[in-house]
């Protein structure tokens, strides 16, 4: 089975034959761990695709939250984006460091706010560098333009909502993190964390999508499979969730491709979640 909505990624064979087209826009989406003490704003100058801009994800975000990272608001959206020389009609590329980790939160975040032209690029800058096309260290500057948001309400979830569907209300929720994690057996990478998972959930580990040497996303055929196997059922509301809202959207953007396009992400995720004294958790 091929995938119903193959415009959701790209290959790194399409991309370095469009590479110079004026109405493509390429971002660097990656995001580190904090256990891995690692920079990526900092990494991104001296290796990235050429043309690249850096898409930070803790920059584009609600400063007046605690939370890592969550959604900002359409004017910071807006005014971030089009710093980066994004309008509505320029097609986005998205990629990050690990082939597929993070570049996904920024294809969910941009579809969140209402631009449908973005793709993820399948195997990231691994698969990129490792065919052989060209790596940059020089800076590029954008030109300003105006981007104009639409958000999509349904593609997110709160913490509320969460605390409904746990209690027994309509839907599935998705869990990203490592089977480890979720059940308890490994430990959080923020401190201050609580381990195990929300009542209910399902573990689907976010690499389960992924070719392990390429991390391409496995076939359509095989995602299904997988989401057979774990009796997820594709006609009811289905939230993922992770850490903090990052490999969640990986997960989103697997179901997407085969025809599932209104998963919500949990925004706050188990960093909310799994901060609070009174969720529920099991492990």
């Amino acid at each position: 089975m091929s995938y119903s909505n193959p415009q959701a990624i790209v290959s790194t064979e399409w991309l370095s034959k469009n590479i110079n087209d004026p109405d493509l826009v390429i971002l660097d989406g990656t995001y580190h761990l904090p256990t891995a003490n690692r920079n990526a704003s900092q990494e991104f100058p001296s290796k990235h695709i050429k043309g690249a801009f850096f898409f930070d994800i803790d920059d584009i975000a609600d400063a007046d939250n605690t939370l890592p990272h969550m959604l900002p608001s359409d004017k910071v959206f807006s005014e971030k984006v089009g710093a980066l020389g994004i309008n509505n009609k320029k097609q986005v590329i998205v990629y990050d460091v690990y082939g597929m980790q993070s570049a996904a939160r920024t294809w969910w975040m941009f579809r969140f706010f209402g631009h449908e032209n973005v793709s993820v690029l399948d195997g990231g800058l691994p698969k990129w560098v490792k065919e052989g096309n060209q790596i940059s260290s020089s800076p590029v500057t954008p030109s300003p333009a105006t981007f104009v948001c639409n958000r999509q309400p349904l593609l997110v979830k709160n913490l509320d909502e969460i605390k409904e569907i746990v209690k027994g209300g309509k839907g599935q929720i998705i869990d990203a993190r490592s089977l480890g994690r979720f059940n308890g057996t490994e430990p959080e990478p923020r401190a201050g964390m609580r381990s195990g998972h929300m009542p209910g959930a399902i573990s689907l580990p976010f690499t389960a999508f992924l070719d392990q040497k390429s991390k391409t996303y496995i076939s359509g055929d095989r995602i299904n499979l997988l989401i057979e196997e774990l009796n997820i059922d594709l006609n009811q509301p289905i939230t993922t969730t992770c850490g903090s809202g990052v490999t969640a959207c990986a997960l989103s953007l697997g179901l997407f491709l085969i025809g599932k396009t209104d998963v919500s992400v949990y925004d706050g995720s188990w960093s909310e979640w799994g901060a609070l004294p009174d969720t529920s958790i099991v492990q």
